[in-house]
C-alpha cells in the first residue's frame, strides 16, 4: 500500500493554523474525519491522545506522526499537514514540529499499519524530502512530492 493512495487534497493541508500540540493534533484529526472511513471521530481522537500519553509521536527533525489503532475507522485513514508555524510538540529531539502525518488503522490491521509507519519514517528521514514538503504551497504540491518520492524509493 502506498502512502499517496491514502492521501487526497481533502485530507492534506499546508499552513495549518495552531499554536500548540493539542490544537494541531485536534485539527489533523478533524481533517481526517472528513473521510467516510472514519466511523467515530471522537473515538479516533481518544485513541490518538491515549497513544500520545505513552510517548510523544514527535519523532525528530521537525516531524510528528500521531497514530493509533481503533475500530472507529473502517479502513486505514491518513491525513497530512504542514503547520503554519513551528509547534512545541515535546519531540524526542526537543525540536519544534512543522510536518505532521496522522495514521489510524483498525485493531486487526497491525501488519499494514506497521508497514505504513515504517514507510513514512523512511521517507521522512530524507532531509531534502522534508524541505520540499515545507515549501509546498498547495495540497496538490504535497501529493505530487509524495508520489515522486515513493516512486523513487519503493517502486520496482
Amino acid at each position: 500500500m502506498k502512502i499517496v493512495d491514502l492521501l487526497s487534497e481533502q485530507v492534506v493541508r499546508t499552513n495549518l493554523p495552531g499554536t500548540s500540540k493539542n490544537e494541531i493534533i485536534n485539527a489533523i484529526i478533524d481533517l481526517a474525519a472528513s473521510q467516510d472511513r472514519v466511523l467515530d471521530k471522537e473515538k479516533v481522537r481518544e485513541a490518538i491522545f491515549e497513544r500520545e500519553k505513552i510517548m510523544s509521536t514527535g519523532v525528530g527533525a521537525g516531524f510528528a506522526i500521531p497514530h493509533a489503532k481503533s475500530d472507529a475507522v473502517s479502513d486505514i485513514v491518513a491525513a497530512f499537514a504542514v503547520t503554519a508555524q513551528p509547534i512545541d510538540y515535546q519531540s524526542l529531539d526537543d525540536q519544534p514540529v512543522r510536518i505532521v502525518f496522522l495514521l489510524v488503522g483498525r485493531e486487526n490491521m497491525v501488519g499494514p499499519h506497521i508497514k505504513l509507519l515504517s514507510r513514512i519514517s523512511r521517507l521522512m528521514n530524507n532531509e531534502d524530502f522534508r524541505k520540499r514538503l515545507l515549501e509546498a504551497a498547495t495540497p496538490t504540491d504535497v501529493l505530487e512530492i509524495f508520489r515522486k518520492e515513493e516512486a523513487t524509493h519503493f517502486d520496482a
